[in-house]
């Protein structure tokens, strides 16, 4: 698979690693699964397999592989606490559950991969955002990219969100965009911000019209974007807090569920086409965080895998509001074997 990388490389071994710290310049390169291998006293350790290229050799790959595959390309961003082996891990995670056709980039920026490290990784990731801007528009501005699914995760929202504005606004034609399909999960950005200024240009109405959509995927038990609903001060996208406690009350009278989400609007108030849809996998999270439930919990990764696709979803539910769905509970005493539908390694 393919990489972009900010990550400063250490190269002194017989393996190169990719570091936490930042580097001077992006590198190109391509890598396969990580794997493991024998380290000292009987322990393991994960290594990528990776070989950097000069960018002219990467980028006409990066087109032959295109070209087979009918100008498509996933570009997945990854997020908070993070390594370049467990965003390695994930990005062949998602090849492989999604059978994408076609080349899969991960853009890998230096996140510090500890629990503790939040404030750097906020800090890299907004140094990050030139850099990933510049790529982004590079490879939009390609005649043989047709198509460009755009997957983040988690902090990897916030450089995705106004690095797809910055390429609108660069664009020869003021409609057409090849970023057709952009999926948030778990994004840790402010919801008030992104309602206040998605709808200006992102999701514009003649976005939607070019076909144009987003989704975004969510949970209540997303115990991350708790904690950084409690560092910021206001709730995130990737959670429906109700901050407002009228909002909660009024939900409550109705024997609604006290969950709030991002509204779908236009940049003056009104309702629009839906280009936004919003899917909350609270009923089928799983795991310690709650926070990757689109590559650990059987329903959540087929729904994921379905949008990637373009394909029709039947199991999803409707809610009150019409871009708004949940994904019902599994039942009880079954047993789901999430790994095998997730296709995770067993590694």
């Amino acid at each position: 698979m393919f990489a972009v990388t900010s990550r400063l490389p250490d190269c002194r071994g017989a393996d190169t690693f990719l570091t936490d710290y930042r580097s001077d310049k992006i590198r190109y390169l391509r890598f396969a699964a990580p794997e493991k291998r024998a380290a000292a006293k009987g322990k393991s350790i994960t290594i990528t397999p990776v070989a950097f290229e000069p960018e002219s050799a990467w980028w006409a790959q990066l087109s032959s592989e295109v070209a087979k595959n009918n100008g498509r390309v996933l570009l997945y961003v990854h997020g908070f606490r993070e390594t370049f082996e467990s965003t390695s891990k994930d990005s062949a995670q998602i090849a492989r559950l999604t059978d994408f056709k076609g080349p899969v980039i991960q853009y890998s920026w230096p996140s510090q991969g500890e629990l503790l490290s939040y404030g750097v990784d906020e800090t890299n990731m907004y140094w990050s955002e030139r850099n990933f801007r510049s790529f982004l528009q590079k490879l939009a501005e390609q005649p043989w990219v047709k198509d460009i699914v755009l997957v983040s995760h988690s902090l990897g929202a916030r450089l995705v969100i106004p690095s797809v504005e910055y390429v609108d606004s660069k664009a020869a034609s003021a409609d057409a965009s090849n970023i057709s399909n952009i999926i948030l999960v778990s994004p840790d950005v402010d919801t008030a911000d992104f309602e206040r200024d998605i709808a200006a240009e992102i999701l514009s109405q003649r976005r939607i019209n070019a076909g144009r959509r987003m989704t975004i995927y969510a949970s209540a038990n997303d115990k991350a974007l708790s904690i950084s609903r409690t560092i910021h001060g206001y709730p995130r996208l990737g959670s429906p807090f109700c901050f407002n406690p009228f909002e909660a009350a009024e939900l409550k009278a109705k024997g609604l569920p006290q969950r709030c989400y991002a509204a779908n609007l236009t940049s003056d108030g009104s309702s629009k086409k839906v280009g936004l849809t919003i899917i909350d996998t609270s009923a089928v999270s799983i795991g310690g965080s709650g926070h990757s439930n689109y590559l650990r919990s059987a329903s959540a990764c087929a729904d994921f895998a379905a949008v990637i696709n373009g394909r029709a979803i039947s199991t999803r539910s409707a809610t009150h509001l019409p871009h708004v769905f949940t994904l019902p509970p599994y039942p009880k005493k079954t047993k789901i074997d999430h790994q095998a539908a997730c296709k995770r390694d067993a590694g």
